[in-house]
């Protein structure tokens, strides 16, 4: 069979899970640079900072209950903190079903030497939320980044729970509405669903994770950068602009760009809009296409941003998984040639296949002029 080469490639052929495509129209000339080269503990700085800040929670909808902070090595360094600062105090439970998931386990059993309850699901699935004790602290992932499986809600956690949930949301928020009255600990970077610049997390605390920070000392040493609390007090200065360690002022306007775009659209409604819409273009590609499916098979709790596929078993009949990587590669390598879209296999760690990022500063008339594009690198992959 013979796929002839599309003429129409995507404007924008960004099509990456992190660092994301930048916001439709951005350009450097649009940043506003007069906090460069100025020091981020100078008035200025500082209140650039802190204008991030508030934007952030007016874009999230995030109470003002809820302390958030601009903190140092993108959503890993913030999940860290939180985890080294936090945990010990109580049983916890750990939800792990793609490779961030695992990385916290990792973290958490084997680091912190903490027992801990680890409720697993293979790529493709959610644990059984059901049966999360409400009593330990809870650490997971809001959207599996790596596997395209998300928590379709929070009505699994309780209003009266005794633990702190403590979430890695970095591909969830300002895609995905997050409950905040159901979050203690929220994690997420400015490279994924804001297409900002990497190197920056954001850790947003509410009030009982505060508590526990002012009443509870881990039994191990803290590094500098972990540090929230002085004199058994916490340091408010973080979650007003005040960071632990310099920022890149030119990343913060960046990212002050995207969050003033975002907000130029709607707010939070209308980035949850786009990134449905592209979930739905490539949802209705998919069930036209024969060589291809989604590893999330329950609709409920598949991704709208990270959306991971795989190969249909009977359109790579012969081809182990070793092969299909390779398939993969020879995908990508010509995608790429062609400029036709960047950065589309799935991530090392999961099944083999693709990954489409559907976030909201993807345009769906990208993704749209893709597919054909995707059609004919497999047929030629797959025949070379």
């Amino acid at each position: 069979m013979t796929v002839v080469k599309p003429d129409v490639r995507p404007a924008r052929p960004f099509f990456s899970s992190g660092p994301c495509a930048k916001p439709p129209g951005w350009g450097p000339e649009h940043l506003a640079l007069g906090s460069l080269g100025r020091s981020h503990r100078s008035k200025l700085g500082k209140a650039r900072l802190g204008h991030a800040i508030e934007l952030t929670r007016k874009v999230l909808r995030i109470p003002a209950t809820h302390r958030i902070g601009i903190v140092p090595a993108s959503d890993t360094g913030a999940v860290e903190m939180a985890l080294w600062s936090l945990l010990g105090a109580r049983a916890v439970t750990l939800l792990a079903w793609e490779s961030f998931g695992e990385g916290w386990v990792t973290d958490v059993v084997k680091q912190l030497k903490l027992d801990a309850t680890v409720l697993k699901a293979p790529y493709g699935e959610l644990p059984d939320l059901s049966v999360v004790d409400q009593s330990s602290d809870v650490v997971f992932t809001w959207n599996g980044t790596t596997s395209g499986v998300r928590v379709p809600n929070a009505d699994w956690i309780s209003d009266t729970r005794e633990g702190l949930t403590i979430c890695d949301a970095t591909s969830g928020a300002f895609a995905q509405d997050i409950d905040w009255t159901k979050i203690d600990v929220a994690t997420f970077s400015w490279q994924k669903a804001l297409g900002g610049e990497g190197g920056h997390g954001v850790l947003v605390l509410g009030p009982r994770a505060a508590e526990r920070l002012e009443s509870y000392v881990p039994a191990w040493p803290l590094p500098k950068i972990f540090r929230m609390t002085k004199g058994g007090k916490l340091i408010e200065g973080i979650f007003k602009g005040e960071t632990i360690n310099t920022p890149s002022m030119l990343a913060v306007e960046d990212y002050i760009f995207a969050l003033e775009w975002a907000l130029s659209l709607g707010g939070l409604s209308s980035l949850i809009a786009r990134a449905d819409a592209n979930a739905a273009a490539v949802d209705a590609w998919v069930e036209a296409t024969p060589w291809i499916e989604h590893l999330a098979a329950d609709p409920a709790s598949r991704s709208n941003t990270s959306v991971c596929l795989r190969f249909a078993a009977d359109s790579v009949g012969g081809l182990d998984e070793e092969g299909q990587r390779a398939l993969t590669k020879r995908m990508e390598s010509l995608l790429e040639a062609e400029g036709a879209a960047y950065d589309v296999g799935a991530y090392r760690d999961a099944p083999p296949g693709l990954r489409l990022w559907c976030g909201a500063t993807v345009d769906t008339e990208d993704l749209e002029a893709l597919f054909p594009w995707l059609d004919w690198a497999f047929h030629e992959a797959r025949t070379a």
